[in-house]
Formats: structure tokens, sequence, C-alpha cells
């Protein structure tokens, strides 16, 4: 049997367990629910739900599969006590895990060919008033939305057939940096728009007035909810990682500092939005479109607009494509160590599934959009809502009543495996809360979530 690959460097490991996290959603569903929910205010409850769920959760799957050195279902069948069934969460983390491709890489696509539109002048010669419909002849044209959807995701099987080091942590450390360089480029020009510093206030502020028109328990929800969901644990997105990461460092001191990189994109995209929709006297309170129609009329209205629109979605197609392959490498692992393939081979069959897998979304805006599966949702919102509100918080609640109690791996060994190496401990103290508290709040967050 082959040894299994591990990081070269804990920056590789840090920046393509971020890259994961980091995705589409938190980028412009942050700044705007931050506004909306009374800025500041919403930010202190999101760091505090981060703190009391999303960091122990992400530990959990972590130790998991640092544990066991191996995908989803081998690492629960590696752990769980003999006879018991808890395995079967491995085949629904491939299904979640597959699912989330089948629409995610149609939007990420949408941001590459966006980066293209603006580098090209497309909305240069357009009215700033007509940027609109150059998104809606995209969603009519399922000949250009499977082109850049293909594109992305031979892309990113490419540079996963490569393996762990020489292909995702080579190609997503330079994506992340460079990302985190042209979001830092992007906010300062945000900032010193005409009238900027007034998108500032109203985005940071703490503002109860804002807070209870709300509600103060839609403000509190809402940051729950990002708080868990900004990390896409649950389906063994994250556990994957574990599995390649040392022992050299305990995973608390690991997980605060991703979250701490992902809560960092996701404020500083808001330093981008919000100075622009102020200055242009734009309403920031759209969440897809804010993107894809809001902020191209801005770009075009702006000096030096095609430069700005073109970086803007060069960083937005590193945001996503960062998730893209650090999923992709979840699935060529799962097929490694379920059916005994060879990179190469798991690369190509996961290719040619998932090209095939993601053209229900892509005809979901033209030829199918009458196509409603789960009640009034189109294609793209069905699959969301599986993924989003079923399997992400069923999978997390798995993942740490497995770890914390008698019936799975224990809280002992979780423990012992959360403190290896040198940085943040987890405190044994919290084995109450653990047991008791955080999975009556996953279960809160689940039916929220389905009503």
């Amino acid at each position: 049997m082959m040894e299994r690959e591990t990081f070269r460097s804990r920056l590789g490991f840090l920046l393509v367990s971020a890259g994961c996290a980091i995705g589409i959603g938190n980028v412009w569903r942050f700044p705007y629910v931050t506004g909306a929910d009374g800025g500041g205010v919403f930010v202190l409850f999101y760091l505090l739900f981060l703190v009391l769920m999303g960091i122990p959760v992400l530990t959990m799957e972590f130790a998991v599969g640092r544990a066991s050195r191996k995908s989803a279902l081998p690492a629960f069948q590696a752990l769980e006590p003999p006879g018991s069934k808890w395995h079967i969460h491995g085949w629904a983390c491939f299904a979640g895990c597959t699912l989330l491709m089948m629409y995610y890489t149609t939007v990420s696509g949408w941001m590459l060919g966006y980066f293209f539109k603006f580098a090209g002048g497309v909305f240069y010669l357009l009215p700033p008033a007509e940027a609109d419909s150059v998104f809606e002849r995209m969603l009519a044209s399922p000949a250009e939305m499977a082109l850049w959807m293909a594109i992305t995701v031979i892309a990113g099987f490419l540079v996963c057939s490569f393996g762990l080091r020489n292909g995702l942590e080579r190609v997503t450390k330079w994506m992340m940096l460079g990302l985190l360089c042209l979001i830092v480029i992007l906010a300062v020009r945000g900032l010193t728009l005409p009238g900027g510093l007034e998108g500032v206030k109203f985005y940071l502020l703490p503002s109860m007035e804002r807070a209870r028109e709300v509600g103060l328990f839609h403000v509190i929800m809402d940051a729950m909810n990002q708080s868990f969901f900004t990390l896409s644990i649950g389906i063994g997105s994250m556990e994957i990682f574990g599995s390649y990461m040392s022992d050299e460092n305990t995973l608390p001191g690991e997980a605060a500092r991703i979250c701490a990189l992902d809560t960092f994109v996701a404020f500083m995209a808001g330093l981008i939005i919000f100075p622009a929709c102020f200055s242009f006297g734009v309403e920031p309170n759209q969440g897809p479109g804010l993107i894809f129609m809001t902020l191209p009329r801005i770009f075009s209205d702006m000096t030096g607009g095609r430069f700005w629109g073109a970086l803007f979605f060069l960083f937005m197609t590193f945001a996503s494509f960062s998730t893209v392959i650090a999923v992709f490498e979840n699935l060529i692992a799962n097929c490694i160590d379920d059916f005994g393939w060879n990179r190469k081979k798991a690369s190509l069959v996961c290719c040619i599934f998932i090209l095939i897998a993601s053209m229900p979304c892509v005809l979901g805006y033209n030829v199918w959009m009458d196509l409603h599966i789960i009640g009034a949702r189109d294609v793209l919102d069905s699959e969301d809502f599986i993924v989003s509100s079923l399997l992400l918080p069923l999978g997390s609640l798995t993942y740490l009543l497995f770890c914390v109690t008698r019936w799975g791996w224990g809280f002992d060994n979780y423990l012992k495996e959360a403190n290896t190496g040198t940085g943040l401990k987890m405190p044994a103290a919290l084995k109450p809360y653990f047991q008791f508290v955080l999975p009556v709040l996953i279960l809160f967050i689940l039916i929220v979530g389905l009503i």
C-alpha cells in the first residue's frame, strides 16, 4: 500500500484548508448580512458563534482525518467501535461533496466568465444601465454556461491529478496569496472612492437601531448560520486535509487560524463592496445579483472600471476555484481509498462524472428553467438547499456525536488527538458543553433551516 501523502509545509495546509472554507457565499453574504443586521452588532455575535460552534466542529473533522490518515468512509471504519454503523456517514460525505460540486462549478464558471468579459472590454462599450443584460444573456445561453463550467471542472481535476504537493498545495498556495493581495488592493481602492467612508460606517459601526428593526433574534440566527456554514463543515471536505496534516501542531490552534483567514477575507470583501455601493448611490441589498448586476454597473461607471472590474472578478475566481479544487481532492481521495484506484484514474472518472452531473444546473437557467425540484426552487437552489440545510448540519452533528459520545470514537480519544502537538489546547472541561449544548445548537440550525 502506498504511503499517504502529507502537506509539504504548515503554510500549505493552512492555505489549502482556508481556501476550501473561503468561497463565494461568504464573500457576498457576509458583508450584506453585516450591513442589514446592524453592522458591528452582527460581527460580535458572528465571532462569538465562530468560537462556540465553528472551531469545535472543525477540530473534530480534522481529528477524525488525522487519527485515521484516511478519507471519510474508511476513517469512520477505522475509528468506530466494532459493529457500529458510523461509517455510513462516509457515503453521505461523498454524496454531499458531489452534490456541492454539481452547482458550485457553474457559479465558479460565472466568475471566470466575468473576469474575461471585464478584461476583454465587454462592459467598457456598454452603458452602465445595460450591465444587467450581460448576466441575463449568459444565463440564457447553455453553450456559454457549459463552456465556463467545463473549463473550471477540467482545470480543477487537472491540478488535483498532479498530487497533493505538486498539484493542490502548489497551485492553492500561490492562488491564495494572490487572493489576499488582490483583496487588500481592492479594499484600498474602495476606501479612496468619494463617499466610500460612509459605506464603511454603515458596514462596521454597531447600530442597535438597525438590529432592532430586523429583530435581535433574527440577528443572532443570522450570525449563528454564517459562523456555522462559512467553514463548509459536516461533509468531510475538511476531514480529508486532517488526514494529510502533520502531528506537530494542535488542532484548535490550526482551526483558529483557518477561521481567522476565512473571516479576514469576508470582512475585507465588505470594505470593497460597501464603499463602492455608497459612492455610487446603490443599495447593497442583493445576494448573487449584487455581484453580477449591481457591481458591474458600478465598475462600468468608475474611472478605470475595466481594470478594477477584472481585478475583482479575478479575486472572485480565486475564491471560488480554491474551494472547487479542495473539494475535488476530497472526491479523488475517496475514490483512491474506497475503490483502490490510482490518482490519475480517480481524477479522470470524477472529472467525467462531474461534467455530466453539473449539466442540470447549467440547463436549469434556460432549457429547463421551468423545472422546480423542491417546492418553487430551481435546480441550483434545490441542490444548495439539500447541501446547506440538510447535509451540512446533519453531517456536523454526526461528527460531533461520534467524537464526544461513548457510542462513537469517544471524547477522550478526540481530545488526545486534538491536543497532540504544540499550540492552543482544547480544554477537557468543555466535555459537558460538547455533549449537551452544542448538539442542541446544531439541531436548532437544522430545524430553522428546514422551516
